[in-house]
């Protein structure tokens, strides 16, 4: 017999999950609605979510709600006639196509069940949501101390998915969760006073003392609780294989990623040939180079003296930082030229934060806020210096400072008179398209003054080229770590460091890595069908305001808005 306290747990239970349908019901029955009220419940239920969570809510009910109301509001938005749309609902429409069915794809694939990556997932979730918060008042201080206080309780029921993911056969492989472990070690090996937790409270004597006490009492206890659960249970039954197909319905789930990150009708396959094509093509102008320089030897004894000669490194972090900013302030000298609208928010450039430099790239960029008064930020990351070629610095810093992902996300910011999910939603195709067309664009910006910048260029969209094939080599194709890592390493001048760090990346975020280059072929391959049908009409400056006029969107989405423009153009 049941006691009455689980009888009324079971209740509890029952009634949550028929009101949910019931609810469901209600809503499936309403009258057909405009895009405008879709759209509007759409944000305002993840709003409300958002304010209501400190952490990520992990429960089933609340999973199991958030699927019926994507479900349903997917439903009502492919009802709508889209005939007759105007351009910007066109564009809000399909976005929200996009991105409400990648949500669904994976609650109902239970991505959740393995969160981590090679740089910490979740863990590393937390330094970002951490490193820069903005507590304005004694409200603001007293809802960080009450997340703190949540943060183990978040763990838990982390650890309690992953249990589950385990038993499922959805786990991440061994070679990510001692990432993750190394992540955890060199946070308790941290002073407390010296961890990112503090930083939001520096300068107060009062507030620091609190945080300080939570970080001894709960969150130290709460990290280690978490590393040895991670080392103790997880680790030995994490499986050795790195590719992602060889977990349940593995090879579906890197379909959908694939098509999701290019935003294409594509499948590995093809990303696999079209990265092979690429890697032949731009391999011709790196020896053209090569002979241009006239080095006498091979184009493997090439990239070593690239990866071992010390004039192509800094001998500190300053100097790596003085170079990068050097380089940003050059190329903001030249934006009026390519751009006819730019962001009014500054940019800065400063190091990685420590707590996430060790496993984390050469550089990212960290956005702006206008509603924080927080500059975008260029992230240089100067630990190993031995692995930072100067050579590739600047095709990084146009990459992920200006013309690239602070150029592109601050105008996103800035959209007026557009729904708030479209400022805020990043597409990698789009964004990191963008962020790589902004390196080529450094060519004709006169940016890579000396052969072996130019060739660091080369080296760059090489590195992009080859994660067509090391990616879907890996999680699809059953390629090894090491046959990922020999052809890029035998292609790209990347430093070993670096290789490594980026294979182990790839292989924690499945199909992310092959937005970049598909991404940046669609945005040339526009760009040469405006050239060619505007012919003298063509304005570059005009070409980069459409292209970025309307944030991230879909490569369909933006194929139509180009051709419309041009339309526009020859008919004047």
């Amino acid at each position: 017999m049941l006691t009455l306290a689980i009888q009324f747990i079971l209740m509890k239970n029952y009634l949550l999950v028929f009101s949910l349908l019931l609810s469901s019901f209600i809503y499936g029955q309403e009258m057909e609605i405009g895009l405008d009220k879709i759209i509007e419940r759409y944000e305002g239920f993840y709003k409300e979510k958002y304010e209501r969570e400190q952490w990520p809510e992990l429960s089933e009910a609340v999973f199991l709600k958030e699927k019926l109301f994507l479900s349903k509001t997917l439903k009502q938005l492919k009802g709508l006639d889209q005939s007759k749309f105007d351009d910007q609902e066109m564009i809000n429409a399909e976005l929200l196509e996009l991105v409400i069915s990648d949500k669904l794809f994976n609650l109902d694939f239970q991505s959740y069940l393995f969160p981590l990556n090679a740089e910490g997932g979740f863990i590393t979730g937390i330094v970002y949501g951490i490193q820069g918060a903005y507590l304005k008042d004694q409200e603001s201080f007293d809802k960080y101390v009450q997340k703190l206080m949540n943060l183990p309780g978040y763990f838990k029921k982390r650890i309690s998915w992953m249990m589950k993911g385990t038993a499922d056969n959805k786990m991440s492989p061994k070679l990510v969760v001692e990432n993750c472990i190394k992540v955890l070690n060199e946070f308790l090996d941290t002073k407390p006073e010296q961890t990112f937790f503090m930083n939001p409270v520096k300068g107060n004597d009062l507030r620091e003392a609190v945080v300080l006490e939570l970080l001894e009492d709960r969150i130290f206890p709460a990290y280690r609780n978490l590393r040895n659960y991670l080392q103790k249970q997880y680790l030995p039954k994490a499986p050795a294989a790195i590719g992602v197909a060889n977990i349940k319905a593995g090879k579906r789930f890197y379909e959908q990623r694939t098509r999701y990150y290019t935003t294409l009708e594509i499948t590995p396959e093809e990303v696999f040939n079209i990265g092979q094509k690429e890697v032949i093509r731009i391999r011709k102008e790196m020896d053209e180079i090569i002979t241009e320089l006239g080095f006498k030897g091979d184009f493997a004894e090439f990239l070593n003296f690239l990866r071992t000669d010390p004039q192509f490194y800094a001998k500190d972090g300053q100097t790596l930082l003085k170079e990068a900013a050097w380089i940003t302030k050059r190329m903001e000298g030249q934006l009026p030229k390519f751009f006819g609208k730019l962001p009014r928010m500054p940019l800065t450039v400063t190091p990685v934060p420590a707590a996430i430099a060790e496993n984390y790239t050469a550089g990212r960029y960290s956005g702006g806020s206008y509603e924080n008064q927080k500059p975008g930020q260029y992230w240089v990351n100067t630990t190993k210096l031995e692995s930072r070629p100067l050579y590739v610095l600047p095709a990084l810093s146009l990459h992920e400072g200006v013309p690239g992902h602070h150029t592109q996300i601050m105008l996103a910011k800035e959209l007026e008179n557009v729904p708030d999910f479209r400022k805020s939603t990043y597409l990698s195709a789009y964004g990191e398209g963008w962020g790589l067309y902004a390196e080529y664009l450094g060519k004709e910006a006169g940016m890579y003054t000396t052969p072996y910048e130019k060739f660091g260029a080369l080296v760059y969209e090489m590195w992009r080229a080859c994660r067509l094939v090391v990616d879907p080599g890996m999680h699809y194709m059953g390629w090894t770590r090491q046959e990922a890592f020999d052809f890029m390493s035998k292609n790209t001048a990347l430093s070993i460091h670096e290789v490594n760090t980026e294979i182990n990346r790839y292989i924690g975020w499945p199909g992310q890595a092959v937005s970049y280059k598909m991404g940046e072929l669609k945005i040339k391959s526009l760009r040469e069908k405006a050239q060619e049908n505007l012919g003298e009409k063509f304005d570059i400056r005009a070409f980069h305001d459409v292209i970025l006029m309307n944030g991230s969107v879909p490569m369909k989405t933006l194929e139509r808005i180009v051709e419309t423009w041009i339309a526009v153009e020859l008919e004047k």
